[in-house]
């Protein structure tokens, strides 16, 4: 009696992005603004004020370096 072998064998190819075909692109012009919903929209508020409070560090230590403050 003949034993049989059974597999499932997956195969998969793969296909460098450079090499694969161009995909069509979507016209955003054609797009209407998105909703938000308030909890995003205070997300998107508190992370521009993050943001803002960070590049005003840099800068603030930016001219203290360069000396602008007087050191005493």
């Amino acid at each position: 009696m003949p034993i049989e072998k059974v597999t499932d064998k997956c195969e998969f190819l793969v296909i460098h992005p450079l090499d694969d075909v161009q995909e069509q692109k979507i016209e955003t012009r054609n797009l209407s603004p998105m909703r938000m919903t308030p909890g995003v929209k205070l997300s998107l508020l508190a992370l521009r004020g993050y943001l803002v409070f960070m590049i005003l560090l840099v800068l603030y230590h930016v001219l203290d370096l360069a000396a602008l403050f007087g050191k005493s």
